[in-house]
């Protein structure tokens, strides 16, 4: 595998960064404002605490909070310790939660009181966590390596049990490194973080990457659309990540809601496709440059993005970012050339280690030198990669591969379309045919004969949906993502049948 040209600089970690930082503002939330240097003496504080339950080198601490800083000084706590962190969703149901400590094997749960999950491990609540050092002499000298296991991720599970996804410091570290420079990022620079904690986007591009080189946080605890444009004249941010279905309830505000967004130099969109109707109303609309972008979990969040400053092209997700190997591979195994369809996979020091206790599936996934994502995509001459769809989520019909973003950006194209997701339905003679489901701007109406009409006009007619269905919203994963297993569980009764 590609690495970069020298190890990656830990300057996230409080003992690596330089000390001309102590007196930056570095994080901040509605409670808490604090310096790099007081952010440094909380870690340590953290740390001894956690230390007295027994965690150390090779240990995993759960974390199931919502946003707020005293989850980031958990997270640097634990590797403070040479331990691991493990976020988890702070809704989960006891269920999730348990399985999700259980299987990461985890010491100590840090958590928002008594009647939160704990797998029956020792916890600690957020409220209680220590503030000041008792023994300066309690702690070890820190020796976080390249190496070490600094996060376990879990896989969202929709096609199983969750997976632990295990990203070494030296993961992280590129892959901040790497967007750092692809977006030109410096001490100047201060994101406004509003995905949730529990997704390595949030942890690596709006937590780490600002600083990484010195910059500052503003960490929100939840998405409201007014709310947050209120935040962004207030805080005054440079930058901000999010997902599509955040950009689409932006655009969706009635014309009287305005906020200054001048401060703003640019935002990415990442985690699921966008349409390019998204992309351009939002910068329309708000002015900033948004920047789309593709990765996954296993990829440390990103591994390729349309440049800031150079040509974006509209309707790709960009190009490889700095120290990354972005190629497309056949069925056969063979890398295949420009214009030429096929999986994408990926090699690069953001490559994950692997899936926790799961070998086969990480020999599924590495085996080859190769991160296969897959996604279906292709390459153009200058590089920018254009996704065609998962390949779990084609559709064959009738022995005819049918791809569900072509059809969904066609049904994007209708001016009263928010959202669309496309999905297999059981039939008995084709096997598989598409359906298709849309979600509508505040107060606008679409006529389903209207959408049959767009599509057939544009589409094949193998292509062209059998239903279109018009819901009030389309279902989302815990990371914002729509969520196509719900979709395709929806018995057809409950919606409008478009044919």
């Amino acid at each position: 595998m590609t690495t970069l040209d020298t190890p990656p600089e830990l300057n996230y970690l409080p003992w690596h960064r330089p000390v001309s930082y102590d007196d930056r503002p570095a994080v901040q939330d509605g409670t808490h404002d604090l310096t790099y240097a007081e952010f440094g003496s909380w870690v340590d504080a953290v740390a001894e605490q956690f230390a007295e339950y027994g965690v150390g080198p090779g240990s995993v601490v759960a974390l199931m909070l919502p946003n707020r800083v005293e989850l980031l000084v958990s997270i640097v706590a634990a590797w403070r310790l040479g331990a691991t962190a493990t976020p988890i969703n702070p809704v989960f149901t006891a269920t999730e939660a348990d399985y999700q400590i259980d299987d990461a094997g985890t010491t100590l749960v840090v958590n928002l009181g008594p009647t939160a999950p704990t797998a029956g491990r020792p916890a600690i609540a957020a409220d209680e966590l220590r503030r000041t050092l008792r023994d300066t002499r309690a702690l070890p000298e820190p020796s976080t390596a390249t190496g070490d296991i600094a996060l376990l991720i879990y896989t969202s599970g929709s096609t199983g049990k969750p997976k632990g996804v295990m990203l070494s410091h030296g993961n992280i570290a590129a892959m901040a490194s790497m967007m750092a420079d692809h977006m030109s990022v410096t001490a100047a620079d201060h994101c406004l973080l509003v995905l949730p904690l529990f997704h390595v986007n949030a942890i690596c591009i709006s937590f780490l990457m600002p600083l990484s080189v010195g910059g500052r946080l503003t960490v929100l605890g939840r998405f409201q659309p007014v709310e947050f444009l209120a935040a962004v004249e207030q805080h005054r941010p440079t930058y901000f990540s999010a997902v599509p279905t955040i950009y689409a309830h932006l655009v969706s505000q009635p014309a009287d809601v305005v906020a200054d967004t001048s401060s703003l130099r640019f935002a990415i969109c990442g985690a699921a496709p966008a349409s390019r109707e998204l992309l351009a109303a939002t910068e329309q609309r708000f002015g900033f440059s948004l920047i789309e972008g593709y990765g996954l979990t296993e990829g440390t969040c990103a591994s390729t993005a349309n440049p800031l400053d150079g040509p974006r092209k509209l309707g790709t997700v960009g190009v490889a970012l700095p120290g990354q190997r972005v190629a497309i591979m056949d069925a056969q195994g063979n890398l295949v050339g420009v214009g030429e369809r096929g999986e994408v996979v990926i090699q690069g020091a953001n490559v994950m280690q692997g899936y926790l206790n799961r070998p086969e599936a990480t020999a599924e996934a590495l085996g080859d030198g190769w991160l296969h994502t897959g996604d279906v995509g292709i390459l153009d001459e200058d590089g920018y990669l254009r996704l065609v769809d998962r390949i779990k989520d084609m559709i064959i019909r009738g022995g005819e591969n049918i791809y569900p973003q072509e059809i969904e950006a066609v049904l994007h194209g209708h001016p009263a379309v928010l959202e669309a997701a496309v999905v297999g339905t059981a039939h008995d003679v084709y096997g598989e045919v598409p359906t298709a489901y849309v979600a509508t701007y505040p107060d606008a109406h679409v006529d389903v004969a209207e959408l049959l009409e767009l599509c057939r006009t544009h589409l094949t007619k193998i292509k062209v949906p059998v239903a279109i269905h018009v819901l009030d919203a389309l279902p989302k994963n815990p990371v914002g993502k729509i969520d196509k297993p719900v979709l395709r569980a929806r018995k057809p009764a409950s919606t409008h049948l478009g044919v």
